[in-house]
């Protein structure tokens, strides 16, 4: 699972990588064990300055794992949900 990240932090694409809080740090800080604390990773993201894009990279890529940009697999479904909730009663005004 932390290959993800190693890769998509590797990645000469996103250049919002580069800046990120979690460069270098140790991923399993971001890819806990079921049951493990996700406090360091979510400290880690608190503090960094492109949570944001992160984050926004996590849901339009339907990461199922790990943390990214602050927000665990079940908080990030929560924003896909209603986003798609939201586009749904766009659609019917």
């Amino acid at each position: 699972m932390f290959s993800q990240l190693l890769e998509v932090l590797s990645s000469q694409e996103l250049a919002w990588q580069d800046l990120a809080n979690c460069r270098g740090a140790d991923p399993d800080l971001f890819f806990p064990e079921r049951g493990a604390s996700t406090r360091t990773a979510k400290s880690i993201c608190r503090e960094c300055s492109v949570q944001a894009d992160c984050l926004e990279f996590a849901i339009v890529s339907s990461e199922k794992f790990g943390i990214w940009g602050g927000m665990s697999e079940r908080e990030r479904r929560k924003i896909r949900r209603q986003r798609a909730l939201d586009a749904e009663r766009r659609k019917v005004s």
